[in-house]
């Protein structure tokens, strides 16, 4: 399948060339020529994971990788379960932090590192990628120790939380981090900038792991058909499943919109923010207004202009997918009491999912909701204690890295100075 430049449809590339290049010309995302609808849904559903992804995934590889090799990709990529959990009898939560660093965004990571890695043929390539948090971790250790690649991370410095940090600045080896002094919408800025300088991309082999990638995207298409499937075998009435996705770059409400204009059975999506509301207000307006970013508890979600959200308005207005998207901005205060409230159903979250959960506050009766929980709630301790009143305790993957040092270098919002750094670090 052919992938075209949303800003210049005319530059058309194949999945493996997507994957290499990352975006396209004057920083257009690239978008896949069709969306296939699938029509043996039900028997995708009853399949396991790994075989169901599968089948979802080839129509968009088919020419750059054999059914043996995505099957052995998406084997080693998915080798953790998405899980869900039921809240209350009309609400559940598709728990997506499973993985190695207890964040969704392992799926997307580890499927593009073992695309990149079959695609590169030992030609050198650096990752540069900007995080609000979870992004960090899930490509570092998806990458860390892979031949002939580097990875820089680029992270807003002081607004992440310190295991967050930990998570991806203590691996050293192939992985350098960069503590940025400014937001996430400055450091995703640089990493366009770098892109735009074509002898920078060029000199160092220049790709992105952000979601703006499209390999990442398409896995996590793979997630939401495994909670329809588990729903399914749970004789919920699948039709009528409305998942709140809380939302930063948009990444994870345009994967549920490729999955729904596959066929999968999802009644619609909310769109759920902290008070970074651009598309809140944004789809009560008609007006794309970002205003300057604020730092919440929810700081993954800390982003005012979302790379991904072009990728969503292509699908609504060209109808791939109806008018299934409303927003909800859920404050600060909100947050707080619905960390509280769902410990008092018996379920620790943290700020991101209750966000989520909060959204979900404007379904029907008959409608069933599924929250995304996008992160282990100990990668957000000290918020989750501090609202709980009670300790909570630390999985081991983040006391295996709470006691290492930090190897960050920090830096200005200066493209000049990134430039220099990427030239001399990148070897």
């Amino acid at each position: 399948m052919n992938f075209f430049n949303l800003k210049h449809p005319e530059e058309q590339v194949s999945f493996s060339q997507a994957v290499r290049q990352g975006l396209g010309s004057n920083q257009g995302l690239f978008f896949p020529e069709n969306i296939p609808a699938l029509d043996n849904i039900d028997e995708l559903l009853a399949m396991p994971l790994v075989e169901r992804s599968v089948h979802v995934l080839a129509p968009f590889v088919a020419g750059d990788l054999s059914k043996q090799e995505l099957t052995e990709i998406v084997t080693n990529a998915f080798n953790f379960p998405a899980q869900i959990q039921p809240i209350s009898e009309q609400r559940a939560v598709l728990e997506l932090f499973h993985g190695p660093t207890l964040a969704f965004k392992d799926f997307g990571a580890r499927f593009m590192a073992q695309c990149l890695q079959k695609f590169s043929k030992d030609k050198k390539i650096t990752i540069l990628t900007a995080t609000s948090g979870d992004t960090g971790a899930a490509v570092a250790h998806a990458f860390h120790g892979l031949d002939n690649i580097n990875v820089v991370i680029l992270y807003p410095k002081g607004k992440i939380s310190l295991l967050q940090e930990k998570m991806f600045t203590t691996l050293g080896g192939n992985i350098s981090t960069v503590a940025v002094e400014g937001s996430f919408d400055d450091c995703q800025a640089l990493v366009k900038d770098a892109f735009d300088d074509k002898g920078l991309a060029q000199t160092i082999g220049l790709n992105s792991a952000n979601s703006i990638n499209i390999s990442r995207l398409l896995a996590q298409v793979c997630y939401y058909f495994e909670a329809v499937a588990q729903l399914k075998r749970q004789n919920t009435n699948v039709a009528d499943i409305v998942f709140s996705v809380p939302s930063g770059n948009f990444g994870n409400l345009t994967a549920g919109l490729f999955a729904k204009a596959m066929g999968l059975p999802i009644k619609r999506f909310v769109a759920a923010t902290n008070v970074n509301d651009t598309v809140p207000r944004y789809l009560a307006t008609g007006e794309w207004a970002p205003k300057a970013t604020i730092p919440t508890m929810s700081n993954a979600m800390d982003v005012s202009n979302p790379n991904n959200w072009p990728r969503v308005e292509h699908m609504l207005q060209t109808g791939i997918v109806e008018e299934c998207v409303s927003g909800i901005c859920v404050d600060e205060e909100q947050t707080s009491a619905t960390v509280i409230g769902l410990s008092k159903l018996g379920y620790i979250s943290e700020p991101h999912a209750a966000i989520a959960y909060k959204a979900l506050g404007q379904c029907s009766e008959e409608e069933f909701g599924v929250f995304l929980g996008t992160a282990h709630p100990a990668k957000f301790k000290d918020v989750v204690e501090n609202t709980l009143g009670q300790p909570i305790a630390l999985p081991k993957e983040l006391a295996d890295c709470a006691g290492e040092k930090i190897l960050s270098v920090d830096m200005a919002a200066d493209f000049a100075q990134l430039r220099d750094y990427l030239l001399s670090e990148v070897k």
